[in-house]
């Protein structure tokens, strides 16, 4: 395979783009022509080669991310091709981890939409080299009929909008995507633009004047960077190549009299001069469209062009009937898209050892050396040189092998090659695999070494660390045997002998060892790949199960296998013992159902409605920031519970924290998980990420302070935040998710004879607000006190259970609670006799169990007591309609209880985009239903934005005067939006719900009496 080709001559690459973008397409050319004859070009833009699944055919969407090996003027290409749906952006991080480069795509009429936002992100995470593609120009002369003129500014605005995404990455000013989009001004026009003709920024990521940016239109099979402008004209206008090239993009101007190339200071006043670009580029491309397609249209132009750039076209082609085809016959062979898009790659985007020597930091980030370690110098040594192999792209026989499996994949039995690479039959039997049809393949990028078939290797999970030894480590890493090598052609696999560095390649004979993802190393001692980044997370889940009980194991199994085939799919047994599954959206939840009932299970499904996740708080909008702090304080706000014992009294404070904390320690979990664990956290660009996460906490706090008007308020608000980030104990629930257990004021202490449980502010040290606390030891008075604070001490762990299973569980209908300060005081009392101890111990149970259950029980009563409420997940909505259906839209959109966010016209088309949160809860069928009612022509997108709080009290009842005249009285009070909610929520979970189990009570009359 590779073995001929030196690491230099390879190129690793990806598509990324929107959903129908022309991804796809795209890819068709570049293998009809250099795919080594596997597409006809007649077929390319219409078969979609790398869509071979029938779901894939049939939806007219890529679902996965597929390989194809290319061969372009002595390079070898491994293009892969990924999906552009929101649901299966996780193919995009799979695609984007083998790569070394992307290619974005971008319409030229719909321009840059929400998964653009996702793809861009997701190669400045991987550290990829982009390049752009701005595809369907010809719908700009064709649909949209602008002018030359227009076109050009267009293409202007999208470039400097794509610039603008990545500097704004670059610069980490947005938290997500979403952030991002709702940032930009509404109704963006031309006109802003404008200061962008005055001068080229050289920090811009794209710049078609340097080569990677290429206009295409990849259904007709043309494609042209300005470079090939540039070496046509530099003869015809006495110029160098380098310098049309700059000329050729931005405001410069030619001037025949001088033939000079200007700025726009320089042209003549009055001048009707128009930029180069659009004058020796958009205006030949526009009269070759207008000669071609109008009626009337000059034939002599399409002569004119054959013969100067000799083109071979067939005189069949051109006395065909339909001018569509001859335009196309003549324009892809003038300005070939492969050669345009593929020059670009070898030129702009890195080999294997450039790529990896920069993306060494983001893949094997250097570990810190703790103190224990020290001693361990040769594993250390040997892990160090295989790092630097990585860096270097060793594609030597003894350097060490080194591979990353970013997925693994299912291929039926009868797809796989029947003889080796000697020609010999294959036995394809898999060991292990029961009676499966299906074999599972890994997508591999080999970082270092030479891997062959039938070499044993170390598989190494993403937890494994070389330094520590012990059953504990075992369990992460495998010895595993390679059985076969392939070379991925879409659909195809051709079987290999060895693959160098800097090769991709499916490896078989790793099903039974790897899950989703793992690295492949010959040694033991070297550091696992850091693990790839996922844009959304599995929020659609359903419970399945078979329509004949008999067919319980068949699902067991075909779930296992399906886990093992999809990298983004989560399975789980819920505490109900239903087998959950958990997918990214609609589209994916249909694949994966689909693939079980015919690929993997093989039985008839049962599959509940969907499960939607809620959250639990208490109203605060409607407070201001004193009066959130009130509840901290004083009696009257306080709830208080006593074990059934007597012995131990919990009180409970709760407050409200700021909307932008609780999203801040939402997004921040995996991070605060690993600060709270104790592991060490490398600095990233000379900022740690502690201090980091301690500065943003801050920034969200100062934002709630600075919006108390009074100077002195806000000094008094100050010192209250510091206070209390200085007694954070633990977070919940899980240890990581959005819930503080604050510990009481240092005021608060022992009363009389009883004793309080104190914790210690572990979340607060760890984040470093405050320093290791040091516990002074008070002199105590008798031994009896001594023995009541050594068991104080040692509830502190109830104390600890009874908050997580509280938050855990809210009172409303058992979610996670959200956004919520605890302040718990218990307080234990000593027992008044010996005897009493024990028959209190035989009566009550374990008193720490009874500690916890006070705990909790106090925590839920004082949620119910501060007006709870319920917090719905709400997807972000992009949608594209045409004018003519914005009114049933808008019904749509309406009966969805989807809140407006913007509208705008797109511009030069009758497109509006508009942009909407949806409850999740009301988002199923809905891009369905918003087909149905506009004929197809509206589109819609969702991806998961926020959290966000019903304002609505689910336990409402009229009481004055007029709400009784609008509502009604309290027996035929309809219930409300958030009432429904908790009551479909309780109802799945089996928890009493308040209904009438008999609507009618009266007895049924016969209307006939019969005798």
């Amino acid at each position: 395979m590779a073995d001929s080709h030196d690491p230099k001559n390879i190129r690793n690459i990806c598509i990324l783009a929107h959903v129908d973008h022309g991804k796809t397409t795209l890819a068709d050319h570049l293998i009809a022509s250099s795919g080594g004859g596997v597409l006809h070009p007649k077929q390319a833009g219409r078969l979609r080669f790398m869509d071979y699944l029938d779901e894939e055919q049939r939806r007219a969407i890529t679902m996965k991310s597929s390989s194809i090996a290319l061969q372009y003027k002595n390079h070898s290409i491994n293009l892969i091709d990924s999906p552009g749906h929101m649901d299966f952006c996780s193919e995009v991080s799979t695609a984007s981890r083998l790569s070394d480069g992307g290619l974005v795509l971008v319409d030229a009429v719909e321009g840059v939409h929400i998964q653009t936002h996702a793809v861009l992100r997701q190669a400045w995470i991987e550290k990829l080299m982009p390049c752009l593609v701005l595809n369907k120009i010809d719908r700009l002369i064709v649909e949209l009929k602008l002018s030359p003129l227009e076109a050009y500014n267009r293409l202007l605005r999208i470039v400097h909008e794509v610039n603008g995404i990545v500097s704004a990455y670059k610069s980490e000013k947005y938290l997500s995507d979403v952030d991002s989009i709702l940032a930009r001004p509404v109704g963006e026009t031309g006109n802003e633009y404008q200061e962008l003709l005055d001068d080229d920024d050289e920090e811009d990521t794209f710049q078609p004047q340097k080569g990677n940016v290429v206009f295409v239109c990849a259904l007709d099979g043309w494609g042209f960077g300005i470079c090939e402008f540039a070496e046509f004209y530099a003869s015809k206008l006495g110029a160098s190549v380098a310098v049309l090239q700059k000329a050729f993009w931005g405001p410069r101007y030619f001037v025949p009299k001088t033939k000079r190339i200007v700025g726009k200071k320089g042209l003549p006043a009055g001048s009707k001069a128009r930029p180069m670009f659009v004058q020796f580029v958009l205006e030949p491309l526009w009269q070759v469209y207008e000669a071609a397609l109008d009626t009337n249209g000059d034939k002599t132009i399409l002569e004119k062009l054959i013969k100067s750039f000799n083109l071979s076209v067939p005189p069949r082609e051109l006395q065909n009937k339909d001018p569509k085809a001859v335009l196309q016959s003549v324009v892809s062979r003038w300005l070939p898209l492969s050669d345009a898009i593929l020059s670009m790659v070898i030129k702009h985007m890195p080999d294997p050892g450039t790529a990896q020597a920069f993306r060494l930091s983001r893949l094997l980030p250097k570990r810190e050396i703790l103190d224990d370690d020290v001693g361990k110098s040769d594993v250390i040594a040997e892990a160090e040189l295989v790092r630097k192999s990585v860096e270097a792209c060793d594609s030597r026989p003894e350097a060490p092998c080194v591979a990353f499996v970013s997925k693994m994949f299912a291929v039926p039995m009868k797809m796989l090659p029947q003889r080796d690479v000697n020609g010999g039959i294959v036995n394809n039997i898999e060991v292990g695999n029961g009676d499966s049809d299906e074999c599972f393949l890994a997508f591999a990028r080999i970082f270092s070494g030479v891997i062959h078939s039938g070499q044993k290797v170390f598989v190494l999970s993403a937890l494994y660390d070389p330094l520590k030894t012990g059953d504990s480590v075992q369990k992460h890493i495998q010895e595993a045997e390679l059985h076969s090598l392939y070379l991925m052609m879409g659909q195809g696999l051709t079987p290999v002998a060895s693959a160098r560095a800097g090769n991709i390649v499916a490896v078989r004979g790793l099903g039974q060892h790897i899950l989703k993802s793992a690295t492949l190393s010959s040694t033991k001692n070297c550091w696992p790949f850091s693990s790839m980044t996922f844009q959304v997370s599995p929020t659609l889940k359903v419970a399945i199960e078979p329509s004949d009980p008999v067919d319980m194991g068949a699902l067991m199994k075909g779930l296992r296998l399906l886990n093992r085939a999809d990298p983004f799919v989560e399975v789980s047994v819920s505490a109900r013992g239903e087998h959950v599954l958990a997918a990214a959206g609609e589209v994916h939840l249909e694949r994966c159902i689909k693939d079980l009932k015919e690929r993997f299970a093989k039985v008839n499904l049962e599959i509940s409605p969907p499960l939607v996740s809620f959250r639990e708080t208490i109203e605060g909008e409607s407070l201001n920031s004193f009066d959130k702090f009130k509840s901290l304080f004083g009696n009257s706000n306080v709830i208080e519970k006593t074990t059934p014992n007597g012995r131990c009294t919990v009180r409970v404070h709760i407050l409200k924290l700021p909307d932008a904390l609780t999203k801040l320690l939402d997004e921040s979990s995996d991070l605060l998980e690993d600060i709270i664990a104790g592991k060490a956290i490398r600095a990233q660009d000379d900022e740690h990420p502690v201090e980091s996460l301690r500065k943003r906490i801050w920034d969200a706090v100062k934002s709630e302070i600075s919006e108390t008007n009074a100077e002195k308020d806000k000094e008094k608000l100050k010192l209250l935040w510091e206070n209390l980030l200085k007694r954070i104990w633990a977070l919940g629930p899980r240890q990581i998710d959005p819930n503080m257990l604050l510990l009481p004021d240092s005021t608060t202490d022992d009363n009389g004879s009883s004793v309080l449980i104190k914790g210690s502010p572990y979340v607060s040290e760890r984040l470093g607000f405050v320093s290791s606390s040091e516990e002074l030891e008070t002199e105590t008075t008798s031994a009896e006190t001594r023995s009541l604070k050594e068991e104080a001490d040692s509830l502190r762990s109830s104390v600890l259970s009874g908050f997580q299973v509280a938050t855990g569980s809210g009172p409303l209908c058992d979610e996670p609670m959200w956004g919520l300060a605890f302040v718990i005081e218990a307080s234990i009392s000593p027992y008044d006799s010996e005897s009493e101890a024990v028959n209190q111990s035989d009566q009550y149970g374990v008193f720490s169990g009874q500690v916890m259950t006070a705990v909790k029980e106090a925590c839920k009563a004082a949620v119910l007591q501060k007006n709870p409420r319920i917090v719905e997940g709400m997807y972000f909505c992009e949608l594209n309609t045409p004018t003519e259906y914005l009114g049933p839209m808008y019904a749509v959109l309406a009966r969805r209880r989807a809140r407006i966010l913007k509208e705008e016209m797109q511009e030069g088309s009758p497109l509006f985009t508009v942009h909407a949160y949806v409850p999740v809860a009301e988002s199923f069928g809905f891009p369905d239903e918003l087909r149905r009612w506009t004929s197809g022509a509206s589109s819609a997108l969702l991806v998961l934005g926020h959290w966000e709080a019903l304002p609505e009290d689910p336990f409402f009842v009229p009481k004055t005067e007029e709400e009784k005249e609008e509502f009604g009285d309290g027996s035929s009070v309809l219930q409300n939006t958030a009432r429904k909610l908790i009551d479909g929520v309780r109802r799945r979970k089996g928890l009493a719900v308040e209904e009438k189990v008999v609507q009618f009570a009266t007895k049924q009359r016969t209307l006939a009496r019969k005798v």
